[in-house]
């Protein structure tokens, strides 16, 4: 076996998965997983249908961005995944789509807003937007620049209780600790983005969630004395 094939596999089941949950159309989307003891990244393949994807078409880059393992080029995504990775030690896989309801909110320039318990068992408040990119930014690295902002976002916030952002006019980025569960937390964030639209549409003066249920919903999944699922 080579050294990185477990990172390998991990990344292409997860890729392969994030397909079909219905989440990307075309190849609008990529998933990542990062080996934090050798500091590299596998990442998907750009332009390569999910459906034909393999382990070995995985790319392996450093976290420079160079590549380790791989004759495919990776993801034109890559340095806004590296970014994200270099900022923050406690994730280990990223996912980024153009699923459709959270890019509405991400095209409209607007946070998917905390409305339910539904959203507050996964995230604590609303998904933030960031701002949008500055025509510098976007002429120069743009996609290192994309990471640049989304990190600029989280100056005040965890990424560990909002494992998601919408980078503004372009899409939903989720993460969590490693590619499947990433998967996973991208599934979630078009969930209550879908959910919020149909709130809104229902009721346009619906207000965010109470303080206190927020607390008690997403603690009771994540904080110190969590009591949900099993031992």
């Amino acid at each position: 076996m080579g050294a990185f094939d477990q990172l390998k596999s991990e990344v292409c089941r997860a890729n392969r998965q994030l397909a079909a949950t219905g989440l990307v159309v075309l190849t609008w989307g990529n998933v990542s997983g990062i080996d934090r003891e050798r500091q590299v990244v596998a990442i998907k393949p750009s332009g390569v249908a999910y459906e034909s994807l393999t382990p070995a078409d995985m790319v392996v880059v450093d976290l420079d961005g160079a590549i380790v393992e791989g004759s495919l080029r990776p993801s034109s995504d890559t340095p806004t995944h590296l970014a994200l990775y270099r900022a923050w030690d406690a994730i280990g896989g990223i996912v980024h789509t153009h699923s459709a309801c959270a890019t509405m909110f991400a095209q409209a320039c607007r946070p998917i807003p905390c409305l339910g318990t539904t959203h507050a068992d996964r995230f604590y408040g609303e998904i933030p937007v960031t701002r949008s990119l500055t025509e510098a930014e976007v002429a120069d690295d743009y996609e290192t620049n994309t990471g640049a902002v989304v990190i600029e976002r989280f100056a005040e916030l965890s990424p560990v209780d909002t494992p998601a952002a919408l980078v503004a006019n372009h899409g939903p980025f989720a993460w969590a600790a490693g590619p499947a569960a990433a998967v996973e937390t991208a599934v979630v964030v078009e969930e209550v983005a879908r959910m919020a639209l149909g709130t809104m549409r229902i009721n346009p003066d619906a207000q965010p969630l109470m303080g206190y249920i927020l607390d008690k919903h997403y603690q009771r999944k994540h904080g110190p004395n969590a009591y949900y699922g099993q031992r």
